[in-house]
């Protein structure tokens, strides 16, 4: 298990104040030695802030690009790698369409779009996410931009994991997310029942849990003079424990259900195995932040992507998994054709199900230029796993749910 994320969350402002940046470095190469100290790998340090588009305003949102190009140089020059900027909002339509050309114009900046708050379906803001994603597609002949982009559905703020994550508050705050999707697989190596399997993930996940709970608890409580000077101490919001994995088998979420016994992820199954590990997190004793739950990134997962690429596991099987599991569709590759209207109905269902089940949803689609479905994928980035374009069995909408209209969906209600 490793420290994916240390996420920094602030507000920085418009005009930029590096100062701001300046306080997020200092504390995240603290936050990062002790968590070291304490026997963890930390793969990277980010930050992300208050909405851009509550930032810049009506007034200021073209000079979105210039600001995400500053933003880059600033960060860098603190130690941070990654930074997300916020969501598009909805009350600012224009903050949809700059988003593209803020990717292409800066590195590592990471952006969200809401399509959906808790109660209301924002039909304009799902196509104009869809929108997005095909704009984002032909920036990088492999779609690599379309990392950078997450479109959202009922999340809230401070979820650590990119590109969802935003604040709120003038006040800092830092929440940590964990790559811990090893735990799942050797949860149920071997193990004879499904409870055994599901009471030691549950154990582990504690006994993490409340390691790296106690080490930000004296962050903020034993900070070092480097720190104590001057410096406002962010609060802890907590731990975002979805099983993210790493495109090897040892930390494959597919090879986790797998073990269960189902003979391949995508066959029947894979849903009650997504759902049995989702409550092993739930059940688990530590300051629950973000999704908390099973994570399907097509790209970043071994096993998933070799399913995908033998037609085992489809976009429609990964919306279902939705329904039990933390995160939404993540890193699902498309055909580089693939329109604005195509997308659109297979947003709205991530939509329909973040509301109806009151949980955060998202999708990171990444439609590849010139592939096609069954084409493979030849991206060379550590943290991706080669399969292949899966297809996308989406027509657009047409009637009453072709309006631009949006509309409100409740929660299921308790029996």
């Amino acid at each position: 298990m490793k420290i994916r994320s240390i996420t920094y969350f602030c507000n920085p402002g418009y005009p930029l104040k590096e100062n701001v940046l300046r306080e997020a470095g200092d504390f995240l190469s603290q936050a990062k030695s002790a968590y070291e100290s304490g026997g963890y790998e930390v793969q990277t340090v980010r930050v992300a802030t208050v909405s851009f588009a509550k930032l810049l305003g009506e007034k200021h949102i073209d000079e979105l690009p210039k600001y995400a190009e500053q933003f880059t140089q600033a960060m860098k020059q603190n130690g941070v790698v990654y930074a997300a900027l916020g969501p598009a909002l909805p009350e600012l339509p224009r903050s949809y369409q700059v988003i593209p050309e803020a990717i292409a114009a800066s590195e590592g900046v990471f952006f969200g779009g809401v399509m959906a708050d808790a109660q209301t379906v924002h039909m304009a803001q799902v196509r104009a996410c869809a929108e997005i994603i095909v704009r984002l597609a032909p920036l990088d002949p492999n779609g690599f931009a379309n990392l950078n982009f997450a479109a959202l559905a009922n999340v809230g703020a401070n979820a650590p994991f990119f590109p969802a994550a935003y604040h709120t508050s003038d006040q800092p705050a830092f929440a940590v997310a964990v790559e811990c999707a090893d735990l799942a697989v050797e949860a149920f190596e071997g193990r004879q029942t499904v409870d055994e399997g599901q009471q030691w993930l549950t154990a582990e996940i504690t006994k993490h849990g409340q390691s790296i709970s106690q080490t930000a608890q004296s962050l903020i409580t034993n900070p070092s003079a480097s720190l104590r000077a001057g410096l406002q101490l962010p609060t802890f919001k907590g731990i975002d424990f979805s099983l993210a994995p790493f495109p090897d088998d040892a930390h494959s979420l597919g090879k986790a259900v797998e073990n269960m016994g189902v003979p391949k992820i995508g066959l029947h199954g894979s849903l009650a195995a997504a759902a049995i590990l989702t409550d092993a997190i739930e059940r688990a004793d530590f300051p629950h932040i973000g999704f908390n739950g099973f994570m399907q990134p097509v790209l970043e997962d071994s096993i998933l992507a070799k399913r995908a690429a033998e037609g085992v596991l489809t976009v429609k099987d990964a919306l279902l998994y939705s329904a039990v599991c933390g995160t939404g569709l993540d890193t699902v590759p498309l055909a580089g054709d693939v329109t604005a209207e195509e997308l659109t109905p297979l947003l709205l269902d991530v939509c329909a199900l973040a509301l109806r089940l009151n949980k955060p949803l998202t999708a990171r689609l990444m439609p590849i230029p010139g592939k096609k479905a069954g084409d493979e994928t030849t991206f060379e980035f550590s943290f991706f796993a080669n399969g292949r374009v899966m297809a996308l069995e989406s027509s657009p909408l047409a009637g009453a749910l072709n309006q631009a209209s949006g509309f409100t969906l409740n929660p299921k209600r308790p029996k």
